[in-house]
């Protein structure tokens, strides 16, 4: 018959683990709720618009968000769980790491993203065929909050 000790050692350590990382810590990324261009239109907005397509204005799906997290998605909670450690499971710490991680992931989709293609009309109003991107504003838009 086996005998274990030193079972209330573990248990602060662990209560001590859950009191660092939070409770509810959690981290939004994307376009944030008041993000717009110069003119007042939303980012959200345009980003969705982009994302899903608009078949009435001729605008294909264009999903640079959906694809990047399908892609990136299953490497995450290890490297949340890494950072977790790493920051001695300090929960905002972490979740603002990671904000910054897939917020850079989200722009990395936008200037890779290049399927569909632009209408002829589009790039010869832009001058090149990049599609999500003309001034860059959409890309400068991605950003993240932490909340608790």
């Amino acid at each position: 018959m086996a005998k274990v000790t030193g079972g209330d050692k573990i248990e602060a350590a662990l209560k001590e683990i859950a009191a660092r990382i939070g409770d509810g810590t959690a981290v939004r990324i994307g376009f944030l709720e008041g993000s717009t261009y110069p003119d007042g239109t939303s980012v959200p907005m345009v980003a969705a618009i982009q994302e899903f397509g608009a078949p009435a204005r001729k605008i294909p799906p264009r999903p640079f968000f959906r694809s990047m997290v399908a892609d990136k998605s299953p490497t995450w909670p290890k490297a949340i769980a890494n950072l977790l450690v790493a920051n001695k499971y300090d929960g905002r710490k972490t979740m603002a790491q990671v904000g910054e991680a897939i917020a850079g992931q989200l722009r990395e989709s936008i200037t890779t993203f290049s399927t569909p293609a632009n209408a002829p009309s589009t790039i010869a109003r832009k001058g090149f065929d990049k599609p999500l991107v003309e001034t860059g504003h959409l890309l400068a838009s991605v950003s993240y909050e932490v909340k608790d």
